[in-house]
């Protein structure tokens, strides 16, 4: 009986044991254990056996190898990004409101004017006399949310209102987050006048801005920053 190369190629193996069927388990057993690594994940070939087994209709019908399925990750580089939101912080608003109710407790021209500032989560109530102390409790207000850190920008004025008495109230609602109609001006505005190769995509209520250069990202900031968009903005989750 002939003996069979270990170098010769599985399908010339099994060509050659054609007449011997049951030496065809025999050579699959040999051929796996010489050129298949045993890993956690099963059987693999060998670098150099792993282009040579493409000709399928060879393997006899029983005996086709078993395939091991792989998962391949794709790393994706991640490019220097940031967040554009507007939000407030609740704290220093409670604060500034606060503050402003004991300085108008204090001051002598808010006497017998039963002037106050309601708050309500973001909607603060102003009331007082009449529309000239209400002018003057507006300015404390703004003063104090100044001190607070908090932007003036974020503050959405309703109108004066007759109330109980001769009294008059006023609405302010503190708005938080960016609107879709402002996320398209934000978004056109990148586009137009931003720097190249700086992107922007909307996701909720906030933006992310992303580029390929740091320096593109801050050149960004500043294109924001000088815009007259009538909200504050923040930027946040600096990535790179």
């Amino acid at each position: 009986m002939a003996r069979l190369s270990n170098h010769a190629t599985i399908p010339e193996r099994l060509i050659t044991l054609a007449s011997s069927p049951a030496k065809v388990g025999i050579a699959l057993a040999q051929h796996t254990h010489e050129h298949f690594s045993v890993g956690r994940e099963g059987f693999e070939p060998s670098k150099a056996e792993a282009g040579r087994f493409t000709v399928c209709s060879l393997w006899p019908l029983g005996y086709r190898p078993r395939v091991v399925h792989s998962t391949v990750f794709a790393i994706v580089s991640g490019v220097p990004s940031f967040d554009v939101v507007s939000e407030v912080d609740r704290q220093e608003l409670k604060n500034a409101v606060d503050q402003a109710q004991r300085e108008i407790g204090q001051r002598y021209d808010f006497k017998n004017t039963n002037s106050s500032i309601e708050q309500n989560e973001l909607v603060l109530t102003l009331r007082t006399a009449s529309e000239d102390r209400l002018r003057a409790l507006k300015t404390v207000l703004e003063e104090r949310l100044v001190k607070r850190g908090v932007s003036l920008r974020g503050l959405d004025w309703g109108k004066i209102e007759a109330a109980t008495g001769d009294s008059v109230r006023q609405v302010v609602t503190v708005k938080v987050g960016i609107t879709s109609d402002k996320a398209r001006e934000i978004n056109k505005l990148m586009k137009e006048k931003g720097p190249k190769g700086v992107s922007t995509q909307t996701q909720g209520d906030s933006i992310r801005v992303s580029g390929k250069k740091r320096d593109d990202l801050q050149t960004a900031i500043t294109l924001l920053k000088s815009a007259d968009l009538g909200l504050p903005l923040q930027f946040v989750n600096f990535r790179d």
